[in-house]
Parts: structure tokens; sequence; C-alpha cells
């Protein structure tokens, strides 16, 4: 459940006006462009485990095939085949493990295109019902359903009997539905090679048996057959009392009943599918005691099957927050809105550790503060991972899947710990009793449109809430309303790739967990008591009931959180100090301000800055030093702009070159081995290479702000002190100068601006002038006076 529903997300919000004309031709466009969808669609699609019928695959899946196939020709705008499509669902997803031998397809009629499907098949009322034998020919009309029955049950027998004509190719794949005799019974292990065989005795009119032999046609290992109560040989050497009833027989003779909590098909089929060494065709079911040895799969976890782990959702947190929003840059409109629904769901019901509390309940604060239509997900996610700064709150990183985790690693564990989140939602909201009925279910819905990472999972969700999400009116009916499509979605992936051999995918309670929850109607057909299911469930996903074994230690996690936090700025400051390290090698791609801001260089060049005084270091300030917890002092240093300069600094400023040195913002964050590496090197080429007039100047320049450097300096270190007992990670920290730049004028000038530096120019320029100019006049006079002393 990582596109967001089809939509395109943009990096920027556009606001866009139209007059009424261009909103009425956008309504019309969009009415136009939705309407062949709709229509396309039909009342079926393929989630519902239905063959959606068209003129290009008729032939292919009708003719030829190996599998019986039963049809309906409906219409969409027929409100008889609108009421009988939910019976129609519900027979499909009661078959469905019948499909190697019988399933089901559907057309739309009312579509313009399938008309000449339904014409070539005779088809003149909806809805229509017709059968089509497996491998039957591309001239055969199919055999109607006269009279057919309108619920789930007479379909299936109806399908039973078709099964059973003698006039009429035999599927491959179906067993032997017919009752069994003494004989082959006796015979059965010689010519067959299945560990259980299961004999379900009933009478002649019942369909138990053979139902139950159908739901088990895609299970190895084990074999089904029927015996009539009128076999009384047989029923006397099993000792049959009741009818129906169940018995395995293996080939070493042993006879055992079927312990089951009612004798009807369903409690048959699910206690057989569960039998040891009874797998799925094409699943092998490795044993556990193989998987706890191999070193090669992550540790296994033992655990209790029959309760909640707070570990499986503490990581369902950290991969939907962390991993699953990743996928998303930026976020904005509809999914801005699902994300601070699904959010201020979690701050509110989430009944979790008090720690991992605080931090959704931070993070929630601050999303709702954004009053913009787009946010980053790296400030969001910035937002997560350092609420831990200045409280306990963390939620720790990492995934350990407990009750969720898998047989390998690609089954189970996400998918499994999110439906475990949202139950324990939906319960704990009504343990609260004090919310909107859908508010929770709207959260789950908004975020799995949006950002669930499996979209047709999503796809599937969607069509189920649209379906019936809105007949829920209590909190009772929320809770049951998520267990049910929990498993409905259970039933349509049941055998699918993606189900672990080892766990199932069951109706959900099982009677050995909740035996209450499962009654039998008086035709035989299983029924859920819902009254049960919801007491089962409120009881199951309680607060008081989550274990918390194989929790990672909330102290640690935070100290982690921290240290992970801290090295992180730290690399991304190491990079800026590479960045200006690059740049100062190359000064000639630095390029000027634009007009806008000369004014602001020449304040600047009349007032130089404290850090281009030769040799002279900078006080370094962190995140959190300070008196009002912001990271500044309430009262302002001898280093701080006045206040209006630092609200027009709030906004990030260009470089720009003063005083021929490389001037940027000030950063809060330490870079300390760029500090360590630059202040000696500074020191050692200012040693080798000052001459002694330089030395001189930069001797009196340091009596002047002697002082100066002596309080800055004390403050520094007090306020890195401060910072150091607040980290207590075993972090030291010491102030380093400001690393100079290499820049030919620092070298020469130490320090000098580049108002003192163009005077020296001039002034040599002048006196070299004025050097040329007395040449000139000596050598004038020179020649002059020889010419006197030459005349006569």
């Amino acid at each position: 459940m990582a596109r967001r529903g089809g939509r395109a997300t943009s990096y920027y919000a556009t606001e866009t006006r139209l007059n009424p004309i261009n909103s009425f031709l956008c309504v019309v466009i969009s009415f136009l462009c939705v309407v062949p969808v709709i229509a396309d669609a039909g009342l079926y699609s393929a989630s519902d485990q239905i063959i959606v019928l068209s003129p290009d695959n008729v032939d292919s899946v009708l003719f030829s095939s190996s599998a019986a196939l039963l049809v309906e020709f409906y219409a969409t705008w027929c409100g008889h085949c609108v009421a009988f499509s939910t019976v129609w669902k519900s027979l499909a997803r009661d078959i469905k493990e019948w499909k190697p031998a019988v399933d089901l397809a559907a057309i739309d009629c009312a579509d313009e295109k399938n008309r000449p499907v339904c014409i070539r098949f005779g088809i003149t009322g909806y809805p229509s019902l017709k059968f089509f034998p497996a491998y039957s020919s591309n001239t055969t009309q199919g055999r109607e359903f006269q009279g057919f029955p309108r619920d789930v049950r007479g379909l299936r027998h109806h399908i039973i009997d078709k099964l059973e004509m003698r006039d009429q190719m035999w599927p491959p794949a179906c067993p032997p539905l017919e009752a069994a005799s003494e004989a082959e019974i006796d015979s059965f292990f010689q010519t067959n090679s299945v560990k259980h065989l299961a004999l379900v005795f009933e009478k002649k009119n019942s369909y138990v048996g053979r139902e139950v032999t159908l739901d088990l046609l895609q299970y190895e290992n084990i074999a089904v057959r029927r015996v009539l109560d009128t076999e009384t040989s047989l029923v006397s050497r099993f000792n049959v009392t009741d009818f129906p009833s169940c018995y395995l027989y293996n080939s070493s003779g042993s006879i055992s009943r079927l312990k089951v909590l009612n004798e009807a098909r369903v409690f048959y089929s699910y206690a057989l599918q569960r039998l040891p060494g009874v797998v799925r065709t094409g699943k092998m079911k490795t044993p556990i005691i193989d998987l706890i040895k191999n070193s090669t799969e992550e540790e296994w976890r033992p655990f209790n099957k029959t309760r909640v782990y707070m570990s499986d959702l503490e990581s369902a947190l950290h991969y939907s927050l962390r991993v699953e929003l990743a996928a998303h840059v930026t976020i904005t409109g509809a999914d801005l809105t699902a994300l601070k629904k699904y959010i201020n769901v979690l701050a509110t019901y989430f009944s979790g550790r008090p720690s991992v509390k605080s931090a959704l309940k931070a993070v929630d604060s601050w999303l709702q503060e954004q009053e913009g239509t787009e946010i980053k997900y790296s400030d969001f996610r910035d937002v997560l991972d350092s609420v831990g700064e200045t409280s306990d709150a963390v939620l720790p990183e990492g995934v350990q899947w407990v009750g969720c985790q898998g047989s390998q690693a690609r089954y189970r564990g996400y998918p499994c710990s999110v439906w475990n989140l949202f139950h324990v939602l939906t319960v704990q909201a009504k343990e609260i009793d004090d919310s909107d009925p859908l508010e929770v279910l709207q959260a789950m819905r908004g975020y799995v449109k949006s950002f669930f990472g499996c979209r047709p999972c999503a796809t599937h969700f969607e069509s189920m809430a649209q379906e019936n999400m809105n007949k829920v009116t209590s909190l009772s009916d929320a809770v049951l309303w998520l267990w049910s499509q929990h498993n409905r979605v259970n039933n349509r992936l049941a055998g699918d790739l993606s189900e672990d051999p080892h766990f199932p995918k069951i109706q959900w309670p099982p009677p050995e967990l909740c035996p209450n929850c499962h009654s039998v109607k008086w035709t035989g057909e299983h029924s859920w008591n819902r009254e049960e299911v919801s007491a089962f469930l409120q009881n199951y996903f309680s607060s008081d009931r989550i274990l918390s074994d194989y929790l990672q230690d909330e102290t640690q996690a935070l100290i982690h959180q921290r240290n992970q936090l801290t090295a992180t700025r730290m690399e991304k400051e190491a990079g800026r100090g590479a960045e200006r390290r690059a740049r100062d090698i190359h000064p000639a791609s630095l390029t000027e301000e634009p007009q806008g801001e000369e004014q602001e260089e020449e304040e600047e060049e009349e007032e130089p800055a404290l850090e281009e005084q030769a040799g002279e270091q900078y006080p370094v300030r962190m995140e959190g030093i300070g008196g009002d917890g912001k990271g500044r002092t309430p009262n302002r240093e001898p280093w701080e702009k006045p206040q209006g300069e630092q609200k027009r600094e709030q906004s990030p400023r260009k470089l720009r070159i003063v005083g021929l040195k490389l001037q940027k913002t000030q950063e809060d964050i330490v870079d300390l081995d760029s500090f360590v590496n630059q202040h000696y090197k500074a020191k050692a080429r200012s040693a080798a290479s000052m001459s002694s007039v330089v030395r001189q100047r930069s001797l009196q320049k340091q009596d002047d702000t002697e002082d100066f450097q002596f309080e800055r300096g004390w403050r520094v270190k007090r306020d890195l002190g401060s910072q150091e007992q607040k980290l207590g990670v075993g972090v030291r920290i010491e102030p380093y100068p400001r690393p100079q730049n290499k820049h030919w004028m620092s070298l020469l000038s130490v320090g000098f601006s580049r108002l003192d530096a163009s005077l020296c120019v001039l002034l040599y320029l002048l006196s070299s002038m004025c050097l040329l100019a007395m040449y000139l006049y000596f050598q004038l006079r020179v020649k002059l006076r020889h010419a006197k002393v030459s005349l006569p």
C-alpha cells in the first residue's frame, strides 16, 4: 500500500484563478474523462476474483479451458444485477479454492463493445448465468441456469450438480465427487502416495463431503472422500454415529475422528488444511526448527501467536514515517491533509511508550502549525529526528519484527504490522469513546491512498472504503468494519505467492483462538457471532495486553539518536568546509553581488569585521547554547549585530568579497577538524612569511584588542562547557579560531582591509612617480650644465 495515487507532485504550490467559463469547461471535460472509466469498470474487477470478459479474451477464457466456467451476463443499469453482484462476489470468495476445477466470469452487456458477445450467446435478459464445461468448443452456447437461486449456498450446490453431469468432459484437476466404496478405501494407499485420507460420512442429500473435497483441491499430502451412511460396513468399522462427521485414516491403519468446533464444511476444511505435512501445492513448508538453525537468515524470535507485540507497532511507525514517506520529496495538497490526519490520529490514539507518544505529539504539533500547502519531507524528518534534543521523546530507528516476522525476509513484516497498528488505533479510539466513528478509518484511508507503497493494495483498500465505509455509524462498527475488510484481504491473498506457508491467510480469528466467535446457521453454513468478535477484538488489541518483549531500550535509543544527529550535522558542516576550501582555491569563480547589496557592502568596508584582525580567534556557537533555549543568549554579545540587522539576515545571504576575503553567513555548527587544521596551518604560514614590519603592525593591533579577545574567549569556553554537559554523550568540544582563508592578501597584509591595501598601493605609485620625476629632472640638469661648459 511510490506514486501518489496517480497524481503528479510539484515542488511549488501554484495558485490559479479560473473564470466561471473555464471552471465549467474543466468540469465538463473531467466528467467526459471519468465516464468511460466508470463504464469500463462495470460491476466487477479482477480483485473480486472474477474473470472480466471482453471481446478480446472471451474465446481464450471460455473455450478449450481445462476448468469449467460459470458466466454471468449482466447490465450495469439493471437494478437486479446490481443487487446480485454482492452475491456473485461472495460466491467467488467462497469457492476460491475450487479454481482449478471451476471458475467464475462476468461480462457487461450494457457496454456497446461487449454487445456482439452477448448477442452471440443469445442473451436477452439480465442477469443470466451460463455454464461452460471444460474443453468447450467455440460453437457451444453454454448451458443456461434456469431459475437459479440468489444465495451463495444454492449456487454452490448448482455448480456441484453441473460438475457431476456425465455427458460432459470432466475437469482434469477436479477430484472424484461420487461416494467411495469399502473396496476403494482399502486399496487407496496402494494407488495413492498421500499422508492423510479424510473420510466425510454423510447422508445422500448432503453436499458437505463434496464441498470439502473441492476445498482441499489445492493442497498436497491429503485426499478427501465422501462416504454415505448406506455403507454399513465402513460405518460400523469406524464406529460412526453422527452424520456428517469426519475421520482420519492413514496408511498404518489407524483411525481417529477429526475434532472440530462444529460439524460443518468450513470447520472441516480449516482443520484439514492445517494438518501436519499438509501444504498448498507449490509451497514447501520448512520446519521452524530448521529456520532457527539457519545462520543465513535473521535470527528467529520465539513469540506468542495469541498476543500483539509493541516491537511490531514501533517498527511499523519507523518504516511508515522514515522509509515510506521518504519517497515523497515534497508533500502537497490532499497528500499533506492526509498526512496531518494520520499523524494526529497516531498522536491521539497510539498506546505506546511515553517517549514514543511524546515524539508523535511533537511532530503533530509542528505539522499542524504549517499553514502552507506544501512541506518538504526533509523538514519533516528533521523534526522527527530532533525531538530528543530538548526532551526524552524518541521514536527508535530500525525494524524488529516479532509477531509479524515471517519464515523468510520477503514474507509478512510491514503489511502485517500496519494491520495490527490500524486495529490497535480503532480499539483505542473505542476505549476513549469520545471521537468521530470515522476519524481513525478516514485517517487510515487517506494514508493508504496517498503513501502506501503497494499501489494495487492501496487501490483495493480504496475500493473497499468506497463500497461501505460510509455505513459505519459507531465506534464498534469501525472496529468490526476494519476486521471484516482484513478478512476480505486474507481471502483474496490466500494461495498467493506472497503468502507465508508457515502463516497462511485465514479467516481470523480461528476457532481455536475464539470458539465463541463462530456459529452455524440452520442450513449448516458458517456465520460470525459479531458481538463475540467485537468483544474479542477489544480484548486482543487492548493496550493492556500488548507485549513489550524485544523492545529497544529508550535510553539507548535516545543516546543513539543524539549521537547520530550530532554526527550528521558535523558531516554536513565538513561538507560545507570542503566547499569553502574549493572556492578559496579558485577565487576567480566568485562573482560580485547584485547592485541592490552594494550599499550594505560599503557599510561593511567602513567597519571591517572583527574576524579580519590578524591572528584573532572568533567565538564558536552551537545549537542549544544560550539562556533562551534557542541557541542565543538574551543579552547581545559584542560580536553580534543589532536586532535590525539580524532580522535582515534571517534569509540566506549570498557570498560576497569583503576585504578580499570570502565572507559567509556565520554557521551555528562547529567543524572541529577543519578548525584545527586551518588554525595550525595558518600559524605556520604566518610565522614563515611575515616580515618584521608586518610583525610590528600585528603587535600594535594585538595590544588594542587583547582585552576584548580575553573576554570573548572566556565566554566561548563557558558556553561550550555548558553545551558539553548538556549533550552528556562523551563529546569534548574546544573553541578553535575561524579558519584563515588562503588569499595572497592574508599572507602579505596580515589582516589589512581593502582600504589599507588601496592606500598602500596608491602611496607606492605616487612615490615611484616622484622618484622618476626627480631622476628625469637631475638628468636634464646634468645635460644643461655640460652644454654651458662646452661654450667658448
